[in-house]
């Protein structure tokens, strides 16, 4: 969309800027990143957590792990956080190693698969009639 004097709307800027495919992609990435950080963060929290903190909580004889404190200090949250960071951090190395992985076999394939591209003709012709004028030319330096 133009306006009278050929301009470009706000309209059609925002439209064109939505159109475009890595702002689409951005937002694909953003919603399955935020369904992804939501298992990882139960799995953390719900599976691993428990299996390391429950021994330090049963030593402090406490049933929750807010509860985990001393002298008002909760570092039973804080250890949760840092575990919590440590064990997305580790998944997100995993995932981003194994797209590397893939991402090499499939450029190796790639390159394995691709033929080699045939010679145009005319410049094989052209680099034959090229070399033998340069030979020609030396023929008759020599003999001069």
């Amino acid at each position: 969309m133009t306006s009278r004097n050929g301009k470009r709307t706000l309209i059609s800027d925002f439209r064109d800027f939505i159109m475009r495919g890595n702002v689409i992609d951005l937002a694909v990435a953003v919603i399955i990143g935020g369904a992804f950080g939501k298992i990882v963060t139960s799995f953390v929290e719900n599976i691993i957590t428990p299996l390391i903190l429950n021994p330090a909580m049963q030593a402090a004889q406490v049933d929750k792990l807010e509860n985990l404190a001393s002298g008002g200090i909760q570092y039973g949250l804080f250890l949760a956080a840092i575990l919590n960071f440590l064990v997305i951090a580790f998944c997100m190395f995993l995932i981003v190693r194994s797209f590397e992985g893939a991402k090499k076999r499939l450029t190796r394939e790639e390159a394995i698969a691709a033929p080699e591209p045939t010679p145009d003709p005319s410049i094989v012709a052209q680099e034959n009639l090229t070399q033998a004028v340069e030979n020609l030319t030396k023929v008759m330096e020599q003999k001069t």
